[in-house]
């Protein structure tokens, strides 16, 4: 009887220890499918639409179909780790966008490492007018640069200094863009693009709608992974920069659709 019990609760570490590494792995990819369970486990797919049910009812992710997302906001510790991987490939996007970027032009600007990274480069133009929702942006911005830049008012969103309210995407309806620089957390197979976060994507849809030009600017990390979101399709983009290409898929998506590629 003993050597049972002593069984059953190692099961029940090892399950354990396995939805925490699941847990974790959804942390820094935001999904996972079923099959990708199976295989990075060695379970079966019942043992890993439980551990997903049991996630679940932790509060911890969301099922999809055929897999399960993150449930939780980015923790800001993994945020502060985003700035330290790939800094140098971003800061690589980030000159290759601002070279992009004309002088006098009326430029949105997206949040996230990818886009601070971009304010950065930005300031070696002149006269730029920007409307961001990233306070981190427009603090770069605004404290080395003459260039006007507008921000909504709102609640600050700890993890990245991203200022959202009910009406961000009504504010930035009032704005005419030349160029919206946008970045997201995820292009799949099927070429869309998004992000993990509402109304993240309210307003950068509401900015794309304004823009006569529209940048993605990604790190090679972002492609292949599907976000809970859809923001738009490749096919609503002029123009990609990124560091490396992506696999031929993605590759035959933006030739399809006319999409510069600069890396």
């Amino acid at each position: 009887m003993k050597m049972m019990d002593e069984q059953a609760a190692g099961g029940e570490d090892k399950k354990t220890r396995r939805q925490m590494q699941l847990l974790r792995y959804l942390e820094k990819n935001h999904y996972i499918s079923i099959e990708e369970i199976t295989a990075m486990f060695d379970v079966t797919t019942q043992t890993a639409r439980r551990d997903i049910m049991a996630l679940e009812q932790g509060g911890r992710v969301r099922r999809l179909h055929g897999g399960a997302t993150i449930a939780t906001p980015v923790d800001p510790a993994i945020y502060r780790q985003r700035r330290v991987d790939n800094a140098a490939l971003k800061e690589r996007i980030g000159q290759l966008t601002a070279d992009l970027v004309p002088d006098g032009a009326a430029v949105f600007l997206d949040t996230g490492t990818t886009c601070e990274a971009v304010a950065r480069a930005l300031l070696k133009r002149r006269d730029l007018r920007v409307v961001t929702y990233s306070l981190r942006v427009a603090t770069t911005l605004s404290e080395s640069s003459n260039f006007a830049v507008a921000v909504p008012g709102g609640f600050v969103r700890q993890v990245d200094a991203g200022v959202f309210r009910e009406e961000t995407a009504d504010y930035i309806r009032k704005f005419k863009f030349d160029i919206a620089v946008i970045s997201v957390s995820g292009i799949d197979q099927d070429g869309d693009i998004g992000d993990d976060d509402h109304a993240e994507v309210a307003a950068v849809s509401a900015a794309m709608k304004q823009a006569e030009r529209i940048i993605l600017a990604v790190d090679s990390s972002k492609f292949s992974r599907r976000a809970l979101v859809r923001l738009a399709s490749l096919a609503d983009v002029d123009a990609l920069v990124t560091d490396s290409l992506p696999d031929a898929g993605i590759v035959a998506l933006l030739q399809k659709h006319g999409v510069a590629i600069h890396h």
